[in-house]
């Protein structure tokens, strides 16, 4: 499989770094064999997972990164991504605040408990991190943008007993996964098709007034001279302080990741080619079906 997309570092440009980099998954393995005393991050939660429904075989673990690791998996609907984000105090993502201001949290106790990260108020920020990318990735979908498929919901009373992992509708095949914008080999007309997907669709996202806060070609997948957008746990909106400075943040992000493409676009133009485009018309929405 090519995917390396869970992995926060960029990487090398040079072939020889790609092939020493290249994740081998490590194959299928049978639900019944899957413990939590065999030692195996995140055997326990699809265990639990196959107990709901909602995973019948794991293909394979694709990706360990810092923040979460992914498995290719089967279920009901064919194949899938799941992705188990990792206990808040064991990740390195830590620095979280920026992205959560603005939102109001009625339960004084909890707030408090999540400001001075108590181990109660970190077992609720993680729930609050896994919720949030489902609600996020509904809301994206339905929107008609590019994003992965969620597989549990659309209500919040059935995505949250998926915690800590996220399903989605897996992006390729299980035999080659699609893999990040970043890591891609695009020939200047495919470079070009990206640039402009990419920036519909964080234009996309400011129209619907959201902001990625991550937005870049490692946070973009590339298929079938396709840009899908992932990761949205860290999704903000127009109530938080911080969200102009994340906006251009943004851009800068989007326009520098893309300069191994050949495309040397600065991040203020970026921006205002986002804004410019944020007025147009918005993607046709998509109908879901029972």
């Amino acid at each position: 499989m090519s995917a390396r997309w869970l992995d926060d570092e960029p990487w090398g440009e040079s072939e020889q770094r790609l092939r020493r980099k290249k994740h081998k998954p490590q194959g299928r393995r049978r639900l019944s064999d899957l413990t939590a005393e065999d030692g195996e991050e995140g055997d326990d939660v699809i265990r639990r997972l196959s107990d709901l429904g909602h995973v019948t075989e794991v293909v394979a673990e694709l990706k360990s990164g810092k923040e979460a690791t992914a498995y290719v998996a089967r279920g009901p609907r064919g194949s899938l991504l799941v992705k188990i984000y990792r206990d808040l105090e064991a990740r390195s993502f830590k620095n979280d605040a920026v992205y959560r201001e603005g939102q109001v949290i009625l339960d004084a106790r909890a707030a408090k408990a999540m400001q001075h990260r108590t181990r109660k108020g970190l077992a609720m920020l993680q729930t609050d991190w896994v919720l949030a990318e489902y609600a996020h990735l509904w809301t994206l979908w339905n929107a008609g943008l590019s994003v992965p498929e969620p597989l549990a919901g659309p209500y919040p009373i059935d995505y949250a007993e998926t915690v800590p992992a996220v399903l989605m509708r897996l992006i390729g095949t299980e035999d080659e996964v699609a893999p990040r914008l970043s890591d891609a080999r695009l020939s200047p007309a495919q470079a070009a098709s990206a640039w402009n997907q990419a920036l519909g669709g964080m234009a996309d996202l400011l129209r619907l007034g959201y902001v990625h806060g991550d937005y870049s070609t490692y946070n973009l997948l590339w298929w079938e001279d396709t840009v899908t957008i992932i990761d949205f746990p860290q999704l903000t909106t127009r109530q938080n302080p911080n969200f102009q400075s994340l906006l251009r943040r943004d851009a800068e992000s989007l326009a520098t990741s893309f300069r191994k493409h050949g495309l040397s676009v600065g991040g203020d133009q970026t921006l205002r080619e986002v804004q410019r485009r944020a007025l147009g018309p918005a993607p046709a929405p998509r109908v879901t079906l029972p």
